[in-house]
């Protein structure tokens, strides 16, 4: 894997929540102090393999798939609700002996993060967020503009059309491949291979298909006010580091005011890096985490 070491194979492990079955990569010794990897949307716990390398040494480096990524379960209507994502992560701390944890989450899995963060505030000593506030300012207000109706009529219709097309599916891992860095072109090529290989399956008519439900891209047209998430943010008792790379779509927390609605966080700027700094600046991103994390 480019930009970092190779990590050791990891333990496997599932726990139980809100009747599925979800699923876990374990690196380190298990008494070690917890660190919590958390992926983003249609992506997976072994994205984190390079990372986990850097910090199995000291920790007891989790990494979750979230339901319907990975080898986690699907839901069986495809509704994927953000409240029941954040019970997910609620559970998954005494499911798994956790009491209080570093936690590093992307996108989706930031967002994830940070509420869980918020809502148990004893349980988590330091927190990383790649681009997981969610929409800008500008965009959350346009959002909030849209009709209800539009927008409910909206999510319908995706939800109809994701269930009429099916799943995708590709002749090789070499074409899943091709796909992966032609919707993240910032991949270097062996990164890609591995995030395909781990993400993905090939079926017994010979076909490969990434492991994520298709329906995780309709997420639901309903939301936490803007100020509720405020409030969340500030109850984050611990120091966060809000991550942005400077070529990504979205915004810095540092210039439209986001981050201002924290107690304890400063934004950290990568240049040249986009939505996934962490691959983009691996080994920039690892010394930042330790000198944060430890």
């Amino acid at each position: 894997m480019a930009g970092g070491g190779k990590a050791a194979e990891p333990r496997d492990g599932w726990f139980t929540t809100q009747r599925l079955k979800l699923h876990y990569a374990e690196w380190g010794d298990p008494a070690a102090p917890p660190l919590l990897l958390v992926h983003g949307g249609r992506d997976h716990a072994r994205s984190w393999d390079a990372i986990a390398a850097a910090f199995a040494d000291r920790f007891r480096v989790i990494a979750p798939d979230l339901r319907g990524h990975g080898d986690s379960d699907w839901v069986s209507d495809g509704s994927y609700e953000m409240a029941d994502l954040v019970a997910d992560m609620a559970a998954l701390f005494p499911a798994l002996g956790v009491e209080r944890a570093a936690v590093v989450g992307h996108s989706l899995g930031g967002n994830i993060s940070l509420r869980h963060a918020g809502l148990y505030p004893e349980r988590v000593s330091r927190l990383i967020v790649i681009e997981g506030l969610g929409p800008s300012p500008a965009r959350a207000a346009e959002i909030a503009a849209e009709p209800i109706v539009a927008r409910m009529r909206d999510w319908i219709a995706r939800q109809q059309r994701m269930s009429a097309a099916g799943q995708r599916s590709y002749d090789s891992i070499e074409a899943a491949t091709a796909r992966m860095m032609a919707a993240n072109p910032r991949l270097a090529s062996d990164l890609a291979r591995h995030l395909t290989i781990h993400g993905s399956r090939t079926g017994a008519d010979g076909r490969v298909r990434f492991k994520f439900d298709p329906a995780v891209g309709a997420m639901s047209p309903v939301d936490l006010l803007q100020t509720e998430k405020h409030a969340l943010w500030a109850a984050v008792a611990c120091p966060v580091i809000l991550a942005y790379g400077r070529e990504s779509w979205a915004s810095s927390p540092a210039e439209d005011g986001r981050a201002t609605h924290f107690r304890d966080a400063r934004v950290e700027m990568f240049d040249d890096a986009g939505h996934w700094l962490h691959h983009d600046h691996r080994d920039a991103f690892i010394a930042m985490m330790r000198a944060f994390i430890g």
